[in-house]
């Protein structure tokens, strides 16, 4: 006979599980426009606000890597 225990992982992930599973559908509804307002904030302004300017202005990471260690290093005036 083995006791074995699920992992912290399987544990959380029941947790949760349980908990979606039982919630009304106010509560649905309202974790939807939770994800779907994170979705547009990562993954669309993102995109549109925050260009990869090292990767357009730079062709190499040596050229990267120096770029941000001058402006990291420069004095404030």
């Amino acid at each position: 006979m083995t006791n074995k225990k699920p992992n912290i992982v399987q544990q959380i992930w029941r947790f949760y599980l349980n908990g979606f599973r039982s919630m009304s559908g106010w509560g649905r509804q309202v974790w939807l426009i939770i994800l779907i307002k994170l979705f547009i904030m990562f993954a669309i302004l993102k995109v549109f606000f925050f260009p990869n300017f090292l990767k357009t202005n730079f062709e190499t990471d040596q050229e990267r890597s120096d770029y941000v260690l001058e402006i990291l290093t420069e004095p404030k005036e």
